[in-house]
């Protein structure tokens, strides 16, 4: 690489977004159990935002570990509950718990990656 050329950095950006994406899915699904969203045909809404989530945590976690970064290692946790998700069934207390434990993991890599930017 040219001493001209800058590395391309997508690691912070990738983590944000997985982060600004787990917390919308918790909080749209947040929204449909407290009945302030009737989701009942629009129950795609949730699952697509899942998906979403999951692949930008992926995403994110391949940026972390080719650019070295420790954002990656305190995201890897949150991929746990989201492989466990699915499992989980729809009932809300253990959807709720699964999908919750998975916030700390998304907070500290946020600030991590920020930190670290």
């Amino acid at each position: 690489m040219s001493a001209g050329r800058r590395k391309a950095r997508w690691a912070v950006p990738l983590v944000t977004a997985a982060a600004v994406s787990y917390a919308g899915n918790a909080a749209f699904g947040a929204a449909v159990a407290a009945g302030v969203i009737d989701n009942a045909r629009i129950r795609w809404v949730h699952h697509a935002l899942y998906v979403m989530t999951s692949s930008l945590t992926t995403l994110a976690l391949g940026a972390c570990a080719v650019e070295r970064r420790t954002a990656g290692l305190a995201l890897l946790p949150a991929a746990v509950p989201l492989a466990a998700l699915p499992y989980a069934g729809g009932r809300l207390p253990r959807h709720a718990t699964v999908a919750g434990s998975a916030a700390p993991a998304y907070v500290i890599a946020l600030v991590l990656a920020w930190r670290s930017r």
